[in-house]
């Protein structure tokens, strides 16, 4: 009997979930790679200090600030998938040309733009602790949201309800769980 070829492997899978702060990124992801065994990072993580500082004392982030922390956030990208390696990070990519950044070269990223009305998000942004963005950064994010483009790779979900059922559409939107 002939010897049958290897497998071939399947490449590898990088969800960015994306939106303005307060969305439901962090719950989200980590509800995917719960779901996939797949590696999960927090785009906030990835921030420098003096990012960190500057939202903290609600002062919203200027490109100049943002790009380095994409380029941080887009190796970190490149490591997953020149490791054959599935993964989900958080980032508010709120601009196409932050997308852009995170997709450049990187063929295997598709993104999650998890979106809820102002009104939610404002109230989970109040009543959350822990988080060093102030609620009085919301409107400048808001502003500055860039909805994923049809030329995207990506789905936009709502995060409208419960957490469980928010990730159960957003798994079944990107194709990771059956109906």
């Amino acid at each position: 009997m002939p010897d049958s070829p290897p497998p071939v492997p399947s490449p590898p899978d990088i969800v960015v979930v994306m939106g303005v702060s307060g969305s439901g990124k962090t719950t989200i992801a980590t509800g995917i790679a719960a779901a996939t065994g797949w590696e999960f990072a927090e785009g906030d993580d990835f921030h420098p200090a003096a990012n960190v500082e500057k939202m903290r004392g609600g002062i919203p982030l200027t490109d100049d600030d943002r790009w380095p922390w994409l380029e941080t956030i887009g190796a970190w990208i490149s490591a997953k998938e020149a490791a054959g390696e599935s993964a989900v990070v958080t980032c508010s990519a709120l601009r196409r040309a932050y997308r852009d950044v995170l997709r450049r070269g990187r063929p295997h990223v598709r993104f999650l733009h998890v979106q809820a009305p102002g009104a939610v998000i404002a109230d989970r942004v109040e009543h959350r602790a822990g988080h060093y963005m102030p609620p009085s950064l919301l409107p400048s994010q808001l502003a500055t949201l860039e909805p994923l483009g049809p030329d995207e790779p990506g789905v936009t979900v709502t995060a409208e309800g419960a957490a469980d059922a928010v990730l159960a559409r957003c798994l079944l939107a990107l194709g990771l769980q059956e109906v």
